[in-house]
């Protein structure tokens, strides 16, 4: 899959004679590539190097504009596909910053979280694919203000700070049992625990597009926030995840996710909890093996106003979501 059509050989002009032809038929009679040309097949001197050489520099460039445009027109289908029994391990490492300012008073907020979890395949049925969705372990450290840090590790055997104690009672027991078909559709869901909220880190399974794709298509996903007015109304506000394929290496695809809210947001209370809940990022994905491979989203937001004219709110946040072969636990600090 992927690999670029050889480009054809050039065949030699008739308007070449003498020395010039015997010197660069070889050249004019390779395939169009950059790495074919070879100074020293130009046995003649002068005019004549600089000719070969001028017909070698045409024929590189257009072997590259081949290549180019066969990258941009090979399609690519993405699909899960995944195993009875298999197991997919991920680490994901969340941080988070929040500055906020109010009436004069500022206060930073600060979440670091590093859990490992995953997907326990339980069967597979035609085209559906169901798993567990199960948190192995977890270390969180959390700061508010100029409260004392507070830190916990699942793998410590230590009692959880009651700010964790949620947290706790759900690792080690499958979360969800999901069903998922090729494009990476939810067909059934049971919730067993934890939360449903995406919290912009999006779902468990990736949405891929219903064809086979070309480099710099894009496809789009739609989704819903919840939010809450300052009168205290549920205010839902649609946006959709724009997905483009950006590259596919090895095997590889590199995707791209941008969230672009689609209801307009007209008080910036209900700004600030929308932008916490945005997905941008890049995202790769395994063609071949059919799951994701990684993940990292990025938040770099300020909204002014949210609660009166002199507030103001910063968010800062990264997330991270790595595949590995094994769960390895060691001591982690922000």
């Amino acid at each position: 899959m992927g690999l670029t059509r050889p480009a054809s050989a050039v065949p030699a002009s008739p308007g070449f004679r003498g020395a010039k032809d015997r010197s660069c038929t070889a050249i004019v009679n390779l395939r169009v590539s950059r790495s074919t040309f070879n100074s020293s097949q130009c046995k003649e001197t002068g005019t004549v190097d600089r000719y070969c050489l001028a017909i070698a520099f045409t024929l590189a460039a257009l072997g590259s504009t081949a290549h180019a445009a066969d990258d941009e027109s090979t399609k690519y289908l993405l699909r899960y596909s995944l195993n009875g029994g298999q197991k997919l391990s991920y680490e994901v490492t969340h941080v988070a910053k929040t500055k906020t300012r109010l009436k004069g008073d500022e206060e930073i907020s600060q979440v670091h979280t590093v859990s490992q979890r995953h997907w326990a395949v339980t069967h597979v049925d035609g085209e559906d694919m169901t798993f567990d969705h199960v948190v192995d372990s977890v270390e969180m450290t959390q700061q508010q203000g100029d409260k004392e840090e507070i830190r916990w590790s699942s793998g410590s055997g230590e009692e959880p700070p009651r700010v964790f104690s949620k947290v706790a009672e759900q690792i080690g027991k499958t979360l969800a049992t999901v069903t998922i078909n090729p494009r990476g559709q939810e067909t059934d869901r049971q919730d067993n625990g934890g939360s449903k909220a995406s919290l912009g880190m999006g779902s468990l399974s990736l949405a891929l597009p219903e064809e086979a794709i070309a480099i710099g298509d894009s496809w789009a996903i739609p989704r819903e926030i919840k939010t809450r007015t300052e009168d205290g109304l549920v205010k839902p506000i649609k946006i959709r995840e724009l997905y483009t394929l950006e590259k596919v290496k090895s095997g590889v695809a590199t995707l791209s996710v941008r969230s672009e809210p689609l209801t307009p947001i007209d008080e910036e209370s209900v700004r600030a909890q929308v932008v916490q809940q945005l997905s941008n990022g890049t995202i790769k994905f395994d063609l071949d093996a059919g799951h994701m491979i990684s993940k990292e989203l990025n938040w770099d937001e300020t909204v002014v106003g949210f609660q009166g004219p002199n507030s103001m709110m910063e968010y800062r946040a990264r997330m991270t979501e790595q595949l590995i072969d094994s769960v390895v636990r060691t001591a982690r600090r922000p």
